[in-house]
């Protein structure tokens, strides 16, 4: 028992103890106790367990202490603390081999700078040759590009990738970017650019005549005649007056007595001054010749007729010349007739802004008769006081400029173009080339067929030697020689080409832009398909998707509702060749052609020319089932019978309103006519009889009274019951009693039977209509 006790005591009491650090125990050394007398039981003291925490802090205190012992922190920046045990002798050698490694070190960093510079400056070098042999490279680089091609040819021509040439369109900003968008030079060209190549479509197309620059200073140029266009309603004496400045009778050749195309003469004055006259056709069908005339003047004369105002034309005229910027002059002509009143006509005038010098305003109006001559040397002054305050001036050595008044194919001359001349003087053998032909002037005569040597500016004269016939409006420029001409010309021919392609071209793109939007439309509704159809598979929807069928016939039928609304080919063509003396009466008659027509009907000039009616169109004409017009040209016998036997009709005609009427009355033929109905007689149901026809059938018969008109017994009758049509036909038997009748007037009781038709009752109404046509007119 005690020593059990003893142990746990002694368990206990070690526990203690190492606890603490007062008792020291030394492992494996003999006590010095311990002697002979043999090993002593070592007591063990009492322990203080008073304050055991304090003498525990204090132990941890001072391992603490001992544990966190640092040494002070030395301060380098200090020279003694590095080298304070180092003699003087050693510290002067590092300190010169310092100084040298630095020194070594600057030379280094400077040879390597330089030897960077040196290379930064042979490398600019290299790029500076580099880039101007790219530069070199570059303009010796031409590509050569057609006038209309594909993107994908044309990426083959630059030797690119078609990736990269529609990138490079997309940078560009092109609409259609497609493989086989149609190109025009022009757009080649700025992707050629773009792409930095120089693109070259034709040298030779870049040479064109233009008229020269103004000089700066006119005061030292000699003065020329003035141009002054006579320009009015129709009938108002224009071309009288200008008979009676002339002392000619042009008017009473004319068809019609009216002026149909435009004539250039020069009056001289008694003061030797000259001005040269322009007469235009005064009928609502010659407006360009009246606007082409208005452009080329100086001085516009107004006719208008005491007796008849300003009219419809008049107003044109004025609105021309006010456009132009051309002053005007007003002559009131007829003024000798009796009962007339100019005030009215200067009082209508001012309504469209021409302000008269009589009532404070800057247009001289003078009244004249061009009958009897009256006041037209007032007239003549007038214009020539007007042109010495324009000072009309122009040079007279520089190569010719001028414009086309007319042209015409005359007999035994050909081509032959009346001129008038702007700007430097015109000469035999001298080359113009106006429009899309040229000429190597043979001859020149004036208004009255005398031949003239050279004209000087302001001088109208007809010129024959033109290798086709030039078109009135054209601008004359004399060229250098004949191959200078050719080349403008063909240059000109071959713009016109382009043009006409590049129409064409526009039209082709929007037929593939068209497409393409199509396909994509239906690649979206495939998708849509798919996506609806899956989702009804995986139970997402209810109701399955509408078939893929139908959305694609609706969209094809959407775009045939388009493209119905877009075609016109249900029109009826009237189809001519027109044909005339002289280019700007053709003109005028194509314009007032085209100007025929409406929704169901138009006309349709296949070709238009001067000169007489030739074989080849005739020719042309039965190809295109059309019809041949001439106008003041005829077709000889030859040309009449091969018409003939091929079914083309040939007209001629001198007067343009009865052209146009009998092409209105043609074009009336070639329209369905309008169907009508109308009711000639009406009866009342008023009892229904059955009527034995063969044994033991009948029939029904209606017995009605005849309450207006008269019922045909040949006719079509149609059954009416509260005024809706029950049934249209004829009738089978119309009889009063047992007497058949052809005719059943008012008042008259009769019987009738119909065919296929026995559902009639008491009140219904009968009616007997007549089918009228009525031609359409235009």
């Amino acid at each position: 028992m005690n020593g059990q006790r003893v142990f746990v005591l002694g368990t206990q009491q070690c526990r203690r103890l190492l606890s603490t650090s007062t008792i020291r125990y030394s492992l494996g050394r003999p006590n010095a106790l311990e002697g002979a007398a043999g090993p002593r039981k070592k007591k063990i003291g009492k322990t203080d367990w008073s304050r055991p925490q304090q003498q525990q802090k204090q132990g941890q205190q001072q391992q603490g202490s001992k544990r966190n012992k640092v040494p002070a922190k030395r301060d380098w920046s200090r020279p003694s603390d590095i080298e304070s045990k180092k003699p003087p002798q050693q510290q002067q050698q590092q300190q010169q081999q310092r100084d040298q490694r630095r020194e070594r070190n600057k030379k280094r960093d400077e040879e390597v700078a330089l030897f960077m510079k040196q290379q930064e400056a042979e490398m600019q070098k290299l790029k500076a040759k580099q880039k101007a042999k790219a530069q070199e490279e570059k303009q010796v680089q031409d590509v050569y590009i057609p006038h209309v091609i594909n993107a994908a040819n044309l990426s083959r021509l630059l030797g690119v990738r078609l990736e990269h040439l529609i990138r490079t369109m997309e940078e560009l900003e092109m609409d259609n970017v497609s493989h086989d968008r149609m190109l025009s030079a022009d757009e080649s060209s700025l992707i050629a650019m773009q792409l930095d190549m120089n693109p070259i479509v034709d040298e030779r197309q870049a040479l064109d005549l233009y008229p020269r620059p103004l000089p700066t200073d006119m005061s030292n140029l000699p003065t020329r005649p003035p141009v002054v266009t006579i320009m009015g309603h129709v009938d108002h004496g224009k071309t009288t007056l200008l008979d009676t400045l002339r002392k000619t009778s042009v008017a009473a050749g004319e068809a019609g007595g009216i002026t149909q195309h435009i004539g250039a003469f020069s009056v001289t004055l008694p003061s030797k001054k000259s001005i040269t006259f322009l007469d235009t056709p005064g009928h609502a069908a010659f407006s360009s010749m009246r606007a082409r005339g208005a452009q080329v003047t100086d001085i516009v004369v107004l006719v208008v007729a005491a007796d008849d105002g300003v009219m419809p034309q008049t107003r044109e005229a004025i609105e021309h010349a006010q456009s132009a910027g051309v002053p005007i002059v007003v002559a009131i002509n007829k003024c000798d007739k009796p009962g007339v009143d100019s005030t009215r006509v200067k009082q209508d005038l001012a309504r469209y802004n021409v302000h008269l010098e009589e009532i404070g305003g800057d247009v001289p109006a003078v009244e004249v008769s061009g009958l009897t001559g009256k006041n037209l040397d007032q007239l003549e002054e007038t214009i020539a006081t007007l042109s010495e305050v324009l000072e009309l001036r122009a040079e007279r050595t520089n190569g010719a400029e001028g414009v086309v008044i007319e042209s015409q194919v005359e007999k035994g001359r050909g081509n032959v173009a009346t001129v008038l001349v702007r700007r430097g003087t015109l000469k035999p053998g001298s080359t113009v080339v106006a429009g899309q032909t040229w000429c190597k002037v043979r001859s020149m005569t004036d208004h009255q067929g005398k031949t003239l040597k050279e004209a000087p500016p302001g001088t109208p004269v007809k010129v024959t030697g033109w290798k086709e016939v030039p078109m009135a409006g054209d601008e004359m420029l004399q060229a250098k020689d004949e191959g200078m001409a050719k080349t403008v010309v063909d240059n000109r021919k071959a713009r016109h080409q382009r043009e006409q392609q590049l129409r064409d071209l526009q039209v082709i793109n929007e037929k593939r832009r068209q497409q393409r939007e199509l396909l994509e439309q239906e690649r979206m509704v495939e998708k849509e398909y798919k996506k609806e159809m899956y989702m009804f598979q995986q139970g997402l929807i209810d109701s399955p998707p509408e078939s893929l069928g139908k959305r694609l016939s609706a969209i094809q039928a959407s775009l045939q509702d388009d493209q119905k609304i877009e075609k016109k080919d249900d029109m009826l063509e009237y189809r001519a060749v027109v044909k005339g003396d002289v280019s700007g009466t053709v003109e005028a008659v194509v314009d007032c052609l085209n100007g025929l027509q409406n929704k169901q009907i138009r006309v349709k000039v296949v070709e238009s020319g001067v000169g007489n009616i030739t074989e080849g169109d005739v020719q042309l004409a039965a190809a295109c089932e059309g019809h041949v017009i001439g106008f003041n040209v005829k077709a000889d016998k030859k040309i009449q019978s091969e018409a003939s036997k091929r079914g083309v009709g040939v007209r001629s005609y001198s007067v343009i309103y009865k052209l146009l009427e009998e092409v209105k009355d043609q074009l009336s033929d070639m329209l369905p006519p309008i169907v009508s109905t109308q009711v000639v007689g009406e009866a009342s149901i008023l009892q229904i009889f059955d009527i034995s026809i063969k044994g033991r059938e009948t029939r029904a018969v209606a017995g009605c009274r005849v309450t207006n008109g008269a019922i045909q017994r040949n006719g079509r009758v149609r059954v009416v019951r509260d005024k809706e049509t029950v049934w249209e036909g004829e009738l089978d038997a119309l009889r009063q009693v047992k007497k058949d009748i052809m005719e059943a007037k008012k008042g008259l009781e009769c019987g009738m039977s119909f065919e296929g038709f026995t559902g009639f009752k008491v009140g219904d109404v009968i009616q007997s209509i007549q089918t009228i046509e009525t031609k359409q007119r235009l």
